[in-house]
């Protein structure tokens, strides 16, 4: 399940180490309100034995910001979006959203003016040879040995393709036959709890089990998608 929160800033930018530095402490903030033995678990152990926590979110997406050099500007008309391949996950971020009528931000409040469910059966854009496309909207971090990946790198899609393999092993779902990388925005990084992030926005083709596509657009692309990274559209 997927879960659409529409949000207005109350101040006109957001610093850039803010722009993903809250998200992993306001995804948790959300589960523990309501499932506390369920956000520590899930913070401490990850899911099912596994590392991997199969939840994913984005920073705020706000239409109409104004265009300023050097910050990230908001607007009242803004977006984050929750989800996870996992109903008892899912329905404790719908909870927890339910008795909220703001999230905070770093040093902003999102006032929530609606919260909308998407059921998690929707899969990308299908193609004519039988594949699926899904496109990011937050980048996709990717890294080998320590080392951030770029779409066009050496070991980029095989990283990647590992990545969703483990995600896949984790939710007893086939993994993917084939990943191809079939476009690719600019390189961006940000910074997280004084770390980088480095990653692009990607267009990839998936040659997938339909359920599997379904729940990656409930969990994301890549790594660190609890900080807000590799949202598909």
């Amino acid at each position: 399940m997927r879960v659409r929160v529409d949000v207005a800033a109350d101040v006109p930018v957001v610093p850039w180490e803010e722009v993903h530095g809250p998200a992993r402490g306001t995804l948790y903030g959300l589960l523990s309100e309501v499932e506390p033995e369920l956000a520590r678990s899930l913070h401490d152990g990850g899911w099912g034995g596994h590392p991997l926590r199969p939840v994913g979110m984005t920073s705020p997406l706000f239409r109409g910001a104004p265009v300023r050099a050097g910050v990230f500007t908001t607007s009242q008309d803004g977006s984050l979006w929750f989800g996870s391949p996992v109903p008892e996950i899912a329905s404790a971020l719908v909870r927890g959203l339910a008795a909220r009528s703001e999230i905070r931000w770093g040093s902003a409040r999102l006032s929530i003016r609606g919260v909308e469910l998407e059921q998690a059966d929707q899969v990308g854009e299908e193609r004519e040879d039988g594949l699926v496309e899904l496109s990011s909207v937050t980048p996709v971090v990717v890294k080998r040995e320590g080392r951030y990946l770029l779409p066009g790198d050496e070991h980029y899609v095989e990283r990647l393709r590992h990545n969703l393999a483990h995600k896949a092993d984790v939710l007893g779902l086939p993994a993917p036959r084939g990943v191809w990388v079939v476009d690719a925005g600019p390189r961006r990084r940000f910074t997280v709890r004084g770390a980088p992030r480095i990653g692009a926005r990607v267009r990839v083709a998936l040659e997938a089990d339909r359920r599997f596509v379904a729940a990656v657009r409930c969990w994301g692309l890549g790594l660190d998608t609890v900080q807000g990274f590799g949202w598909v559209r």
